[in-house]
């Protein structure tokens, strides 16, 4: 799906809706001048075209338990085994986010555990039997920041423009 088929008033409803999923409609309607029913159907449209893949509440995981973070490389044995280390790095709960990378790692897996003792036995436990064929932990002290991706669609447009005239 390109980007050519949305449009600033998209663009000015995913700012909205990106920084507060609970804002109502009718609210995103008045702050970009059209209507309700043009939001329901802006925001269905977004959703239907994959740009939209639904909402969120972001829990503190320190605030449940959570206390250790680490993002860790995965090495893997044999790239045969990419589809199901990945399918087994899914059904582990404090896995919560998976890549593909370039470099040295096959993987890089963000990791939320209660503790330094729970992680080793994350990493023991529940990593190794995948057909891992070692990691590398990097330990996460604090979030520095954390933003949301620019979204702007008539402004890519005039750039663009203004690139093909130089």
């Amino acid at each position: 799906m390109g980007h050519h088929e949305l449009d600033e008033l998209d663009s000015k409803i995913l700012n909205l809706i990106v920084e507060n999923a609970r804002m109502p409609f009718l609210e995103v309607a008045r702050e970009v001048g059209v209507s309700g029913a043009a939001i329901h159907q802006r925001v269905q449209k977004l959703v239907n075209l994959g740009v939209v893949k639904g909402s969120e509440f972001i829990v503190d995981p320190e605030r449940i338990g959570y206390e250790t973070c680490a993002f860790i490389g995965v090495f893997l044995h044999s790239p045969s085994v990419f589809d199901s280390v990945v399918e087994g790095l899914g059904k582990i709960p404090e896995v919560v986010e998976c890549y593909y990378t370039t470099g040295q790692y096959d993987l890089l897996i963000k990791v939320f555990a209660k503790n330094n003792k729970d992680l080793l036995r994350v990493i023991q436990t529940e990593l190794q039997p995948l057909g891992v064929s070692r990691t590398e932990t990097l330990m996460c002290f604090k979030d520095a920041f954390r933003k949301k991706l620019p979204i702007s669609f008539s402004d890519e447009k005039g750039r663009r423009g203004e690139r093909k005239n130089k």
